[in-house]
């Protein structure tokens, strides 16, 4: 195995893409400027700096060897005035290009305020008195997560308070999986302003549960540990993925060239990896699909209506960042092969660059089988292999690991997925009680109801920005001379015109997908080129429309949403989901009524995961697995992939 990083001293803006992602100097200057040029306070936190991407009619018309007209956005909080400010800098000309107050918003919370959150509840005399009344005496060994405060009422107004509302688990020793261990029916309010825990309420108390459930191997063969195992399995031969003669792509800074595919890699605090830019080479012509595409929300809204679990529906891209989330990757562990690693720098609250790294990794595997036929009465046999690039990140938001996986194919197929593992956000229950709204999975432990719902922003440019969306859907020919044996079936289209009618919902019944069409292209067959957005495995919120929180995910109304390009749009629950009753984005971005035919057009797809928890989920998750595919529908003369060279003699006969 080899790996590669791709570390690189910073570039000049002479030099630099205008698409790649701040690097440490960058950060460094932005910072600087913004004090220079704005004077700020000493109580003016650096929330998120990244790169304030320009105008996409500027980025296609760049060429290599121009001055980048680099520039840096950033959020930054004054914790003395309550208020959160946006900024653009002008890096090549060391200026501040635009200042705003956003008014009535809550930034995400920050890592300081993620990291400092534990001691503060932890001095509480109120919640150690909590704690005491649980047989607790032993502060040190207790494990604060900062929940998001959600909406709970009034008193949660962004322009009163900066809140979170924490929640508290016991370890029984340093280290020790304290999930295992939930405090049922205590819930603190914390003013983050303040650094002060300003409310606790107990609800009851729940014995702690008694068993174990460890997975660190220093634990796992503990005799009350649930599940309990005495060894290693000792059955599993060693598999060693090589290329001896290294890799069939190649990197130059974010630039990345694949078989015949073309792609920037980008990385932000808030939405972590992004794509730019993808593009296919087709018989020496590139051809642009992706312009960028981006996860623009995560929901996570739990279904248990007790007073420690009703409150919980994070947006853990809105409300915290996954970006700064990202893990350090591991050959061999969280990748395999020969490995090129990319960096990702996010910045601290004093404005100082904190460079994360091997956050993206990027490899190439086999698939399986890509094509095959067998002529029955030659015996001639024809087998292509598949393989994919595979572009990855992953993050720890808390309990949970969540990661992302972009996958290219040789076929032109694009697939994005998600793999969900970690641990479960834990509750306790008297012993011999069965949880209504959640599953048993340890004496006096469940895991609670809960739907993960994640929605990923496709700003497309299928052979340009001229493009329409058209609804698919396949249903039975009418009966008469046409259908003797009513046998057939057929398809219709809906022209997704307007942003009015571009809210869509899945319908698998119907084998629903949708066709992203450029009518100024034509194929052979004089139809426009086209790719499809063909839906995973989905779901519908199970909330009520009139839970106090339904208003702020309206974007999971839809599985998808089609917008008119707007520059300012880039957040399926707005720009600051934080401590907000209601949404700005997606509910608010149609309102408008755009037209969208033979437009420059943006595509939300909102897939969701439904976990109902199972007892093998404890205590670490296995893997589960959800996503969509973007599959060439007439954009292509015929199978891409036909030009693969068959497999080497000795490994394919």
């Amino acid at each position: 195995m080899t790996a590669t990083t791709s570390t690189q001293p910073a570039p000049t803006v002479a030099t630099t893409h205008p698409l790649d992602p701040l690097s440490a100097t960058e950060i460094t200057a932005t910072s600087e400027i913004l004090r220079e040029r704005r004077h700020l306070a000493p109580t003016t936190r650096f929330v998120f700096v990244t790169l304030h991407e320009l105008a996409k009619a500027d980025v296609l018309g760049w060429r290599p060897g121009e001055n980048a007209n680099r520039q840096a956005f950033a959020v930054l909080y004054d914790r003395a005035e309550r208020r959160t400010y946006e900024a653009v800098v002008s890096l090549n000309d060391r200026d501040v290009v635009s200042w705003t107050h956003r008014t009535g918003v809550q930034p995400p919370i920050m890592a300081e305020e993620f990291f400092g959150c534990e001691d503060i509840v932890r001095e509480n005399p109120e919640w150690q008195e909590a704690m005491r009344r649980r047989g607790v005496e032993d502060f040190s060994l207790a494990m604060i997560d900062p929940w998001a405060a959600s909406w709970t009422g009034p008193a949660d107004d962004a322009t009163v308070r900066r809140i979170v509302r924490p929640l508290t688990w016991m370890r029984s020793a340093p280290g020790e999986h304290g999930y295992a261990r939930p405090v049922e029916g205590l819930v603190v309010v914390v003013d983050l302003d303040a650094g002060e825990v300003v409310e606790v309420h107990d609800y009851g108390v729940v014995p702690l549960p008694p068993k174990a459930g460890n997975y660190e191997p220093e634990f796992q063969f503990a005799p009350d540990n649930v599940p309990a195992f005495s060894a290693y399995r000792d059955d599993i031969q060693p598999i060693e993925i090589t290329q001896p003669d290294g890799p069939s792509f190649t990197v130059h800074g974010n630039q990345v060239s694949w078989q015949k595919w073309q792609l920037r890699i980008g990385f932000t605090p808030r939405e972590g990896l992004v794509l730019h830019q993808v593009g296919y080479d087709d018989h020496g012509t590139l051809r642009p699909i992706i312009y960028r595409a981006s996860l623009a929300e995560m929901y996570v809204p739990y279904g248990d209506p007790a007073p420690t679990h009703r409150f919980k529906n994070v947006f853990d891209q809105g409300e915290y960042g996954v970006g700064w989330l990202a893990n350090p990757l591991t050959l061999g562990c969280d990748c395999v092969g020969h490995i090129h690693y990319f960096d990702g720098v996010v910045n601290d609250q004093d404005g100082a660059p904190i460079t994360i790294p091997n956050a993206i990794c990027m490899h190439e595997e086999d698939a399986g089988i890509a094509w095959k036929h067998t002529d029955f009465r030659t015996g001639a046999v024809q087998v292509r292999r598949r393989r994919r690039l595979v572009i990855s990140t992953i993050v720890t938001v808390g309990n949970y690991e969540y990661g992302y996986f972009w996958y290219l194919y040789n076929d032109g197929t694009i697939e994005y997925e998600v793999k969900l593992t970690g641990v479960i956000s834990t509750a306790a229950i008297p012993i011999g009680e069965k949880p209504r709204h959640g599953t048993l999975v340890a004496p006096g432990l469940y895991g609670p109801h809960h739907q993960h719902f994640f929605c990923v922003r496709l700003d497309l440019t299928i052979d340009g920005v001229s493009n329409s969306v058209v609804e698919i859907d396949s249903m039975p020919s009418p009966p008469g001379p046409d259908n003797p044996a009513n046998n057939a079936w057929e398809t219709s289209r809906t022209v997704l015109g307007h942003e009015s009618i571009a809210q869509r919902s899945i319908d698998p019944l119907k084998a629903r997908y949708w066709k992203i069409e450029n009518s100024e292209r034509r194929s052979s067959l004089d139809e426009p080129v086209a790719y499809a957005l063909m839906p995973g495995s989905n779901v519908a919120p199970m909330y009520s429309p009139d839970a106090v929180f339904a208003p702020r995910a309206g974007f999971t109304q839809h599985q998808l949403w089609v917008t008119a390009y707007d520059p300012a749009q880039w957040f399926a629950a707005g720009d600051y989901p934080n401590q907000r009753p209601t949404s700005d984005g997606l509910p608010a971005y149609v309102e408008g009524d755009r037209p969208l035919e033979g437009a420059d057009v943006v595509l939300w797809y909102t897939f969701g995961a439904h976990h109902i928890v199972r007892p093998e989920d404890w205590p670490v998750m296995p893997v589960s697995h959800v996503g969509f595919a973007l599959k060439p529908s007439g954009f292509f003369d015929g199978n891409p992939a036909l030009d693969l060279p068959p497999t080497e003699a000795g490994h394919c006969d």
